[in-house]
Formats: C-alpha cells, sequence, structure tokens
C-alpha cells in the first residue's frame, strides 16, 4: 500500500506531542503563580474600610493591647471585631466630632453595625481557632504580621496551606512563650530552635496531630 502521509508527518507529530506536554505544563504554571500572587491573595493590599482605622496609632503609639479590642482571642475561635461601644469608650471623651469618625458615631446611635471588610479571611472548608493558637504560644506577629506599624490594616501572609503547613510540621520554629503572644516585635533571647523544642513540652504540644488533616478541615 502506497503511504499516505509523508515521513515528516511522524516528526509533526512527535513535535506536537511535546509542545503541548509544554503548553500544558506552562498553563499549569502559570495558574498556580497566579493563585500565590498579591492580586489573588491580597498580600501587601489595603482594603478600604468605613472608617480608617490605624493600629500603628492605636498599638504602637497609645500602646492599647490587642485583647483590648479583639476581646474573645483567648478564649474562642473568632478573634472578635469589636463592637462600636469599645471605640466610644475613648471617643465619646476625645475627638468627639471627628468627621472621620462619623460613621462610629452613627453605628453607636443607631445600633446598626458598621459593616467592616474583612482582611484575614480564610475559605469557608478551613476551620481556625484564634484561641488555641495563642494557647500553644503562637504570636499575633506570626500570622498577622507587625500591625504596630501599619496606618491600614494589610494581609502579609498568603495565609494558604502552604505556608500554615510549615508551623504545624516545625513549630519550634515559630512559637514563643505564651507571656509573649501579643507583644509585637518580640525575639528571642537565645537560640529559636532550642526555646522551640522547649515549649513544645511546656505547652503540650502533639506534632504527629498537627498534621492530621481533621484538624484543619472539619
Amino acid at each position: 500500500m502506497a503511504q499516505i502521509f509523508p515521513q515528516k508527518t511522524n516528526i509533526l507529530s512527535k513535535v506536537s506531542i511535546v509542545v503541548g506536554g509544554l503548553l500544558a505544563a506552562g498553563g499549569l504554571a502559570l495558574v498556580m503563580g497566579l493563585a500565590r500572587s498579591p492580586y489573588v491573595n491580597m498580600v501587601g493590599v489595603s482594603r478600604e474600610q468605613p472608617v480608617p482605622f490605624s493600629h500603628k496609632h492605636h498599638v504602637n503609639g497609645l500602646g492599647i493591647d490587642c485583647r483590648y479590642c479583639h476581646t474573645s482571642v483567648e478564649d474562642t475561635a473568632f478573634g472578635g471585631i469589636p463592637a462600636v461601644k469599645t471605640c466610644m469608650t475613648c471617643h465619646s471623651q476625645i475627638w468627639t466630632e471627628a468627621p472621620i469618625l462619623e460613621p462610629i458615631r452613627a453605628s453607636y446611635r443607631t445600633d446598626k453595625a458598621i459593616e467592616w471588610l474583612r482582611v484575614h479571611d480564610l475559605p469557608d472548608f478551613v476551620y481556625f481557632n484564634h484561641s488555641i493558637h495563642v494557647r500553644k504560644g503562637v504570636g499575633c506577629e506570626t500570622c498577622h504580621g507587625r500591625v504596630d506599624q501599619m496606618p491600614l490594616m494589610m494581609k502579609v501572609n498568603s495565609l494558604d496551606m502552604e505556608w500554615c503547613i510549615q508551623c504545624h510540621k516545625q513549630p519550634e520554629k515559630f512559637i514563643r512563650p505564651r507571656e509573649a503572644v501579643f507583644q509585637m516585635g518580640w525575639k528571642p533571647e537565645g537560640d529559636q530552635l532550642a526555646l522551640g523544642e522547649k515549649l513544645i513540652g511546656d505547652h503540650h504540644i502533639d506534632k504527629a496531630k498537627m498534621l492530621n488533616c481533621s484538624i484543619c478541615h472539619r
């Protein structure tokens, strides 16, 4: 039987397979890179809020402890968004006529909650408990960054699974004494790994359990 296709067709078919594979791999790499980009995960991007609350002013300037506003962070899964009555504890006395704070005063008068835009918002299929992390010595700064230096709140970490699992695999690299959990800029006096190994025992951390899928996905 006469040959239907010319010999070079075999070469073209092989080239097309290789090119197709490279395009597929490139497309996958592009998608994965996009998923990790600030454009998608909003790392380093400040979000516009009803009131431009400055953590830098309140935490660094005034020395207000995290727990004064985030009252439930030590006892519940949710860190807590402060009610406007917390804001009015001070702002009924100072800056009482500041236009920028009118949404706070209006919310207090009408008892209508302000719709803050969540900056650290995990997917619904992820279970995260603030209180257990606090008890195990994970500092606010570890996840949220130096909020005491942020005029406007923003994410400094992606908070994706790849990022979280680093600590779950090697918590000794990240944990600190419980009394330093709410301290910004804390540094260990000696070697972090040596301190972390000791704190794993002190804080009763079960490293094997931390790698169980059901810890975060329930």
